[in-house]
């Protein structure tokens, strides 16, 4: 006959959350409280009934799986007033037996209160505030440089060597030129005259040529 594995307990009480798109599976253990798993919607007033439901059984701790990014708004909602480990899904899915998510949570549960869970490091919320805005700059960034460069590849492929007349195509004469162009304007005498005026000559010159 099999002995079953015991852990000793070093969190009083604490809750452990298996967390999906839609559902998040939380389960309490402790001392002075019965064990019970309930079921909650990823939506806010969700996870703040859950929130109430947890302080009302006095959890300090509470251990969740970040998987994607589904954590995230859970983590917000529940990070001032608790103790939160946040724990890569890989570390405790591969035990054997543990096929529904009520398990998953009763696990997830036991391991916390054995003190058996590493967490990931979570920076402070206005870091994470300024890295997701950071994050976003970045890929805007990015978006408007292949935006530009598409530009630039319409015009050559019309033959029209704005950029070997403008530094810049981004700049404000090359602006100017390319919406005069977009509203139908085809003149280059009336095209020149958005020019800079420190635009080079011999650019105009070759821009004129092109047209002809």
């Amino acid at each position: 006959m099999k002995e079953s594995i015991t852990f000793e307990q070093v969190v009083e009480r604490g809750c452990g959350i298996d967390i999906h798109k839609k559902v998040l599976v939380a389960t309490i253990k402790g001392m002075g409280i019965k064990e019970e798993t309930r079921t909650f919607s990823g939506f806010t007033a969700s996870i703040e009934e859950m929130r109430d439901w947890l302080k009302a059984n006095m959890i300090t701790h509470i251990a969740m799986e970040s998987t994607g990014v589904y954590w995230k708004p859970v983590f917000n909602i529940l990070e001032e007033d608790f103790e939160i480990i946040l724990v890569n899904a890989r570390h405790i899915k591969n035990v054997p037996g543990r096929k529904t998510d009520k398990k998953d949570s009763k696990w997830i549960a036991k391991l916390l209160l054995s003190g058996l869970l590493q967490g990931s490091f979570i920076p402070p919320k206005p870091i994470r505030e300024l890295r997701d805005l950071t994050r976003y700059r970045r890929k805007i960034v990015g978006q408007i440089s292949s935006e530009k460069n598409r530009l630039q590849k319409i015009l050559e492929d019309a033959n029209i060597k704005l950029s070997s007349v403008v530094s810049d195509m981004s700049g404000a004469t090359a602006t100017k030129i390319i919406a005069a162009m977009i509203n139908g304007e085809e003149d280059i005498e009336k095209l020149s005259r958005l020019r800079h005026g420190k635009m080079l000559t011999q650019g105009y010159r070759l821009l004129k040529s092109n047209s002809q």
